[in-house]
Order: C-alpha cells, then sequence, then structure tokens
C-alpha cells in the first residue's frame, strides 16, 4: 500500500490503526474541544484539540504541499517490536496504551513500519512541532550558505539582521547562536515568569513592536560567545532575522520551495507568526505525520532524499559533529546526558552508532545513523505550566540492530500558550 497522498481518519477506524489513548476523558474525549487562544496555561481537557489545531488559534503562514508527493509505502507486515522496561517485556502498542501520544510513525527506506494514531487524531491532522522547529531553522540556514546568500558563520547576527544592531544578540557570530551558545543572558525555566514569557508576550500580545525589540529586551552578555551552552529560544529567533535578512523571503515561503516540495510532502504545512507577521521560528510549525517522517528521513538519509539532494550533507555532519576546541558541546558536558550541536540535541555514545538527535520534548525525530529510519512520536501531556515547545515528554528511539526501543518518560510541564 503507498502513501501518495493523504487518507481519511476514517480508513484508519476500519484498520482498526485509530484508538482512543490513556485518560481520553481527560484530554477530552469524544469531542478534543480546541479551546481559545490564551495567556494562561491550556486546561488539560484542551491539550489534544489546540496542539492539532495550533493554526486555528494563531495566524499563521501556509506551506504548500508538493504538486507531486513522494511516495511511502506501507511495510508487507507490520513492525513487531519489543522492549524493556521496568523489568518487563513491551510492545509499541504497550507504549501507546501507557503514554499520552497522539501518533507514533516508525520509518525506513521508503517503507512505513509503524503508524498508530490515539485520541481521535488521524493523519490528516496536523500536529504541532513546538521545538523541533528550531531543527528546521538551522536546516534553512545550512541551505541559505548552499545558496551564497550566507557568507560566513562566523559573521555577527546583525551583518543578516540590521534592526538588531547594537544589541548583544547582534554582535553574538551565527555559529555561536546554532550552538545555544550567544553568552547573553536569558533565563528559561518555564514558570510562566521567566524570560521566555516575557519574550513570547512581547511578540505575540496586540500591539507588538515585533520581533527586533523583543530580542532588545535581553541584553546583558554574561560570557563570550562559544563558550559555554545555554538553551535559550531567542536564540532561534534571532536566527530567524538572519535568515529572513539574508534571503529576503520570509523562513516559511523558503521552506515551501527549498525543503517542503523538494521532500515531496503530501499535505499542506502551517508556521505560526507573531502579531508582525514574522515567524516564531523557535517553535509552532505544524504538519502531518508522514511529512514530519519524510522530513525525518531526509535527516536520516543526510539531506538526501526524493532523488535529490535538499540539505547540503556536509551542512549536516558539521551540524551533529562536536568540533575540536569545543568540548562545552559535548553530551555529558553541555548536559548531563545530551550534547548539543546546530539547533538538535545529540545523542552520548561514538559516531555513527547514533549521530543525529532530535529537537522536542513531546515529540521525536529519532535517527539512528547507519539505519536510515525516521522516528515521528507526537503527544500531549497533563496540564501545568510552561511555554511554547514544552510538554509532557515521552521519547521513542527504535534500535538500529538490536530491535529494541528505548521507552523514557519524564513528567514535564506542558505547553503554555503563545500569548
Amino acid at each position: 500500500m503507498a502513501y501518495s497522498g493523504s487518507r481519511r481518519g476514517i480508513r484508519w477506524r476500519r484498520l482498526g490503526l485509530f484508538r482512543y489513548g490513556p485518560d481520553a476523558s481527560a484530554y477530552g474525549a469524544p469531542d478534543y474541544p480546541v479551546g481559545t487562544r490564551r495567556a494562561e496555561p491550556y486546561p488539560q481537557v484542551n491539550l489534544v484539540g489546540a496542539f492539532s489545531h495550533y493554526d486555528q488559534l494563531y495566524s499563521s503562514h501556509a506551506i504548500a504541499k508538493a504538486a507531486s508527493p513522494s511516495t511511502l509505502r506501507r511495510a508487507p507486515q507490520e513492525l513487531a517490536l519489543t522492549y524493556s522496561f521496568d523489568g518487563q517485556a513491551r510492545s509499541l502498542d504497550d507504549y501507546l496504551e501507557r503514554n499520552p501520544a497522539t501518533g507514533l510513525l516508525i520509518a525506513r527506506g521508503e517503507e512505513v513500519l509503524f503508524e498508530h494514531y490515539r485520541y481521535a487524531r488521524t493523519d490528516r491532522d496536523r500536529l504541532v512541532s513546538h521545538s523541533m522547529a528550531k531543527t528546521i531553522t538551522a536546516m534553512l540556514l545550512g541551505i541559505a550558505i548552499e545558496d551564497g546568500k550566507i557568507r560566513s558563520l562566523d559573521e555577527a547576527a546583525a551583518a543578516y539582521a540590521p534592526d538588531i544592531a547594537g544589541t548583544e544578540y547582534g554582535k553574538t557570530p551565527i555559529r555561536a547562536l546554532l550552538h545555544m551558545a550567544s553568552g547573553v543572558a536569558f533565563h528559561e525555566v518555564y514558570d510562566g515568569k521567566d524570560d521566555i514569557a516575557k519574550f513570547a508576550r512581547a511578540l505575540f500580545v496586540s500591539g507588538s513592536s515585533g520581533p527586533a525589540k523583543a530580542v532588545a529586551m535581553f541584553d546583558n552578555r554574561e560570557a563570550p560567545p562559544d563558550t559555554r551552552f545555554h538553551y535559550a529560544s531567542i536564540e532561534t529567533e534571532v536566527l530567524g532575522l538572519v535568515l529572513a535578512g539574508a534571503v529576503q523571503m520570509t523562513p516559511a515561503a523558503y521552506l515551501e520551495t527549498r525543503i517542503w516540495q523538494k521532500m515531496g510532502a503530501e499535505a499542506d504545512a502551517s508556521w505560526v507568526v507573531d502579531a508582525t507577521g514574522h515567524e516564531g521560528t523557535y517553535c509552532c510549525f505544524s504538519a502531518v505525520l508522514r511529512d514530519w517522517a519524510r522530513l525525518g528521513l531526509v535527516l536520516a538519509h543526510d539531506g538526501a532524499w526524493n532523488g535529490q539532494q535538499i540539505i547540503p550533507r556536509q551542512w549536516l555532519l558539521d551540524a551533529t559533529t562536536i568540533a575540536p576546541g569545543e568540548g562545552f558541546r559535548r553530551p555529558g558536558i553541555a548536559t548531563p546526558y545530551y550534547g548539543y550541536g546546530y539547533q538538535v540535541w545529540i545523542f552520548p555514545g561514538p559516531a555513527p552508532s547514533v549521530r543525529f538527535a532530535r529537537h522536542s520534548w513531546a515529540e521525536d525525530l529519532c535517527r539512528p545513523c547507519g539505519a536510515a529510519r525516521a522516528c515521528s512520536h507526537f503527544g500531549a501531556g497533563q496540564s501545568n505550566s510552561s511555554p511554547p515547545g514544552r510538554t509532557h515528554r515521552a521519547m521513542e528511539c527504535a534500535g538500529q540492530k538490536t530491535g529494541t526501543v528505548a521507552e523514557n518518560v519524564r513528567a514535564k510541564r506542558t505547553d503554555r500558550p503563545l500569548i
């Protein structure tokens, strides 16, 4: 069975691939109300509805699908993968029954090995990326360099984003921003009172002065560039300003022609924009699950997919390699477990066993290098308090040779709306 275009949810019910997830009533079953755009954290009852209709709650730029979608074939037999967790053998179905996932897809080559949905979501629903948009932004910067639109990563951000000239972020080299290592103070702990909350409000409230003014609010340098890793979503927003200035088009339009249509996307996607019409490049890109898988397969094949080199291969190698003298980005040093590349987490372990990681909390693109396998996983979590891009974390990575899946579920605060 080939997937050359979108399918209707009724087929998933007929195949038995649609079911309610755990605690479905708490997440809004059976109707899953979307709710309204709000300044407080979404109630749990709205999480599934909101995260699959984000472009109805917020203004967005559309990214048009390909004229001829690339084909993903359904494997003759569904992946029957087992893994061990808490001393017990478990299956993928067990995982979905235990964790609040709206969709889980595993693909290898051109085959879909496993594709299931929960909470009445289907293959027609656009699922919001949250921080996986950061990786998309970084990939677009690599293409801009290939296109000759950016001369060097060692140039200051203000060279392409003159509206932030004179600010500490404007003085920061593009490379340091890609590493989340600007050295500029930015407090991101997701308590609703931190800098990311202030920054999001400055971007998305009615009457916003725009991203350059919002960036200029944070202008205290604590360390030289590229000397320490410090996760700060504002740095991806600055990269978005650099990208837009360099290519002289919106990030959504650049993505449409340079990645989305080239990879053969089967459905339109959307990217939330702020009150002044600029994409929030640190978050909030929405796409159907199979197109997330296609993007994962582009990365899994070192940027090549659908018969062409879409993202420069060397860019992906550089994005996932710790260069000499950059030990502060290594796994176990940048964080207790992960390292950090160009807007991607890097797993511990020798390359190329697991070189390319993912950038998300509620969703994952998992990439064991040699397997050319992509895993797209989207979930919802119990509501508490946090900003765009942070939900209950459930991560899945299909094993390259062992046939195992690592289940690592941690309670994280769930998504806070943009304003």
